[in-house]
């Protein structure tokens, strides 16, 4: 099974700008992402060979920061997702690929066994042409903020629904006192892993009416039809979207 990474790279942002060069730990943000990735066992090539990982972005800047600190990259076009880049990528280079996994580029600590979860899975349900990940959610505001997109699953571990409402909702009783026991929420997690034909169709399609209201492309998947297989990890890793955020990195990094 051949499985490819991709960290797809912008250079602006609206809250963090030029955040994947961000350098103040002494290495560029995308670096540090791209080297916790590439620890994935997924993605190691042959050994004493480069993982199979590659960054996807528009940015010259950010293309000759990878290529500084030895990472593969492609350049891209514009594109409205991060989903949509690498599929152009996909397409050009990458015929004999399997599963692709798409990874944020602002998550510099993620855990590389999240990579190899999402790809196990993926490879257990033949059925499914996407998989993805969630974590259980025990704080108020994580579960009532919109911006955490939640997830709902079936019996099975399919994806019902993703929504940036609270769901389940709850009809009866203290819905404060589920988050102390088996709470019902679930947060999704922005890493997904696609069969190489799916992620193909999925960007040919326009974006579909759920999609649009929401604003979150994995719904796309679900409308076309897609089955979205998602396992569980105990925790989240952090992203990396305004100052704070940034400030915070750079202090662990520090204390290390």
């Amino acid at each position: 099974m051949n499985v490819v990474g991709f960290i797809p790279a912008r250079l602006q942002s609206s809250r963090l700008p030029r955040k994947m060069l961000l350098s103040e730990t002494g290495k560029p943000l995308i670096q540090h992402t791209w080297e916790s990735a590439s620890l994935a066992r997924v993605l190691q090539a042959d050994p004493g060979c480069q993982p199979n990982l590659i960054v996807a972005t528009d940015s010259f800047e950010i293309v000759g920061a990878v290529h500084a600190f030895g990472g593969k990259v492609e350049m891209t076009g514009d594109h409205p997702s991060g989903t949509d880049r690498i599929a152009e990528v996909v397409r050009r280079c990458c015929a004999d690929a399997d599963i692709i996994v798409n990874i944020q580029g602002d998550e510099p600590d993620i855990d590389p066994t999240a990579i190899d979860k999402v790809v196990d899975i993926l490879a257990k349900n033949p059925s499914a042409q996407m998989s993805t990940l969630c974590t259980p959610i025990t704080e108020a505001h994580v579960r009532d903020e919109a911006s955490c997109v939640k997830v709902v699953q079936a019996a099975d571990g399919r994806a019902l629904y993703f929504s940036r409402s609270t769901i389940p909702f709850v009809r009866d009783g203290n819905r404060d006192d589920l988050l102390k026991a088996d709470t019902p929420w679930r947060l999704h997690l922005g890493i997904y892993a696609y069969r190489r034909e799916f992620l193909l169709h999925l960007t040919q399609q326009p974006p579909s009416r759920l999609e649009q209201l929401e604003k979150l492309e994995q719904l796309r998947a679900l409308e076309l039809g897609a089955t979205i297989q998602v396992a569980e990890v105990a925790h989240r890793t952090v992203g990396i979207d305004t100052p704070d955020d940034y400030a915070r990195f750079v202090a662990r990094r520090r204390a290390a």
